[in-house]
């Protein structure tokens, strides 16, 4: 909103209107605005959920202090939605496809994860919202990205190339001009290789080029899908101790953002060899409340906890994190970059997996872990909450360096 009033206040003259043109003054903007309802309102919004007694109900695993937590307020993934919504409708370029996008995700998603709580905690069904309708839900989101993705004309990756025109009195050449090429595409960038560039066609080797060229769209689709219901379901694994999963998606979303707006200048992705995306600058306006929101959040979600984000939150800030890294074509990095969320998922899989496997080869299930997801593991062997906690975002930060790393190290 205040891009446009600022657009319209500079054709008058107003001194200081043109800063709203400016992507990092309406960045700084977005964060202060979303940390400010986030820590604010959302004293208002726990207050709230404690007198309608809307608390979180805990399954006795035998975790120390673990019943404490019991009556604790939940849903708290409202105060995030509400810090990234509001600061994003008030700073983005509203016309924007990648806001529109990032706008439908959070909403999609917190609509999901809201539902499945409102079971959980009004219907007093511990399972809550089927897993298949969660699926389906995460499928039909990645489903309306991928298409927009390929089928949206701003959606493109440019590509920049210097024009030049013979000098016939020194037999020099000066570059008078520059054009640039707009590519639809299935391309990502590569981390850790040299050419950074890669093609989702080249899964298609069996066909000829022409072909491969034509159904890649197929492919894309079909991987946003997975990762759209990878990365959301890894971060609600993750959201098991107070903290965890705020602080690790908050260090996320500052990697992004730096990502974020050296895919949308020119200069600094054609200097590190990346694809430059037209209008994806604007993305770090939405990823810069996005963190605010978080850090905000953290205030009352930090040990002890008074209040949980549930789904609401969990599955919102992982379908957040997963398309923004789709949408500026950093898809491969989110191995490395959201390696807690990758962790933890793996944790339950091989621990579900071998249990099946020694119970059907030995006639009795054995674990690997003492649980999982894996903080409970090291909740078993007696780590305090805080310290697990603490080094879960010790890690997390460190792959955050990495994956800003890859685009030098080749």
């Amino acid at each position: 909103m205040f891009y446009y009033i600022g657009n319209f206040l500079r054709e008058f003259g107003l001194p200081g209107a043109g800063l709203f043109n400016y992507i990092t003054f309406r960045a700084a903007l977005a964060v202060i605005t979303s940390l400010i309802i986030a820590a604010v309102y959302g004293g208002k919004l726990v207050a709230f959920l404690k007198q309608k007694q809307i608390g979180e109900t805990i399954r006795d695993l035998g975790l120390e202090n673990q019943q404490h937590k019991e009556g604790t307020p939940t849903m708290g993934g409202l105060i995030i939605i509400a810090a990234i919504l509001i600061p994003t409708l008030l700073f983005a370029q509203l016309h924007n496809i990648y806001i529109i996008l990032m706008i439908a995700t959070t909403v999609l998603m917190g609509t999901i994860g809201f539902i499945d709580d409102y079971i959980k905690v009004f219907k007093k069904h511990k399972e809550g919202l089927a897993g298949k309708f969660k699926i389906l839900g995460q499928v039909t989101l990645g489903l309306i990205v991928g298409i927009a993705m390929w089928a949206h004309p701003d959606i493109v990756i440019r590509n920049t190339t210097p024009e030049a025109s013979l000098l016939t009195a020194n037999n020099s050449i000066e570059i008078t001009e520059e054009r640039h090429l707009d590519i639809k595409s299935s391309q990502t960038n590569i981390p850790f290789f040299k050419n950074n560039e890669g093609d989702y066609k080249t899964l298609l080797f069996f066909l000829n080029d022409e072909l491969a060229s034509k159904w890649s769209w197929v492919v894309f689709i079909f991987i946003t899908v997975f990762i759209v219901c990878a990365v959301s379901n890894g971060a609600n694994l993750t959201d098991g101790l107070d903290g965890l999963a705020t602080g690790a998606s908050a260090i996320a979303g500052v990697t992004l953002a730096i990502l974020a707006y050296l895919s949308g200048n020119i200069v600094y992705s054609t200097y590190l060899n990346i694809f430059y995306i037209p209008y994806s600058g604007e993305l770090v306006i939405f990823i810069a409340a996005f963190i605010g929101a978080l850090i905000g959040f953290l205030w009352y979600n930090s040990y002890p906890a008074q209040v949980f984000m549930g789904d609401t939150g969990s599955l919102t800030i992982g379908g957040i994190i997963a398309v923004f890294a789709i949408l500026i074509r950093k898809e491969l990095l989110i191995p490395t970059l959201c390696g807690i969320f990758l962790i933890e998922t793996v944790s339950v899989l091989i621990q579900r997996y071998y249990f099946k496997f020694t119970r059907i080869k030995f006639g009795e299930g054995k674990r690997i872990f003492l649980m999982s997801p894996l903080h409970h593991h090291y909740q078993k062997k007696g780590i305090p909450e805080s310290k697990i906690v603490t080094r879960f975002w010790i890690i997390g930060l460190l792959l955050a360096v990495v994956t800003v790393l890859t685009l030098k190290i080749r």
